[in-house]
């Protein structure tokens, strides 16, 4: 090879290297500021009341203290309210994944008359706000007396149309001879979609489960309207309530807040591999 193509070569190789550092550079940087809120409400969290509305902000406290985590687990309902968010939580992940991938799979493997209306009626009510359904679903909650119980919360939180939008794409893609195969071999259609197809559909699963969960879990206005005892709040709603009932305490809310988004944090880092293999599986069928 001649000196000109080696310092040609040695040219663009360095071009490549700069690039790739300047773009790491940038993604990581870019990445850093999500995390800059987490960082203060953690700072914040630490500080010392005398610290606390100090004109210069100081990421490090001079001396961390955790009395505003002691306060909040010991005079707050905090972990009753985690342990009733977390119940409506799993039992609405749970009812969503079972009823939307039933829902899906009689939409894309069997055959009845009106299927393709149906799908696009759950499509079209994608465009439906949800405060439209406020009024009729409290109405109906009511008449069925479920107000102020847990089942009136998770109910109405199940009928999204997200789940079957996402699980008709993945049931749609499954090989027909692999259905065909299963049939000759005595499979029944209830036995291909629990043992055939449910087990190959692992990572969309998991990621309507991470979504449907993280969802609830954050759920506002209707657990408001349905729970009505302080003891039966969820999370956010009790999260409120403890700012109200207080003096305005940054560090308080910090430390409260911290532990509230503590779960769902632990809950993405053990799902995280199959929410991306869900986004990638999506993503490569376009």
């Amino acid at each position: 090879m001649s000196t000109q193509a080696t310092d040609a070569l040695r040219s663009r190789i360095e071009d490549t290297s700069i690039r790739t550092v300047g773009l790491y550079a940038a993604l990581y940087g870019v990445a850093a500021l999500f995390l800059v809120p987490y960082a203060w409400m953690i700072s914040l969290s630490l500080k010392p009341r005398s610290e606390m509305f100090s004109r210069v902000p100081h990421w490090i406290p001079s001396e961390p203290t955790l009395q505003w985590y002691q306060y909040v687990l010991s005079e707050s309902l905090i972990l009753q309210w985690t342990l009733n968010t977390l119940l409506i939580a799993g039992i609405t992940t749970l009812v969503v994944l079972l009823f939307d991938s039933l829902i899906a799979f009689s939409l894309t493997r069997l055959d009845w008359p009106g299927r393709k209306f149906v799908l696009s009626v759950i499509i079209a009510s994608f465009m439906v706000p949800a405060y439209v359904n406020i009024v009729p679903l409290y109405t109906l909650v009511s008449d069925l007396g479920l107000i102020s119980s847990y089942a009136g919360v998770i109910l109405p939180l199940t009928a999204g149309p997200l789940g079957v939008f996402l699980l008709v794409q993945f049931f749609r893609d499954f090989p027909d001879e692999l259905e065909e195969a299963a049939r000759l071999d005595g499979f029944s259609t209830f036995r291909i979609y629990s043992r055939l197809m449910l087990p190959m559909m692992k990572s969309p699963l998991t990621a309507l489960a991470l979504f449907t969960f993280v969802s609830s879990w954050n759920q506002f206005l209707w657990p408001l309207i349905v729970l009505q005892s302080e003891g039966s709040y969820t999370l956010p709603i009790g999260l409120v309530t403890l700012s109200s009932s207080q003096v305005f305490q940054p560090g308080l809310m910090m430390a409260a807040t911290l532990i509230a988004s503590l779960p769902l944090f632990v809950v993405f880092l053990l799902l995280q591999d199959y929410l991306i293999n869900a986004i990638q599986i999506q993503g490569t069928k376009g």
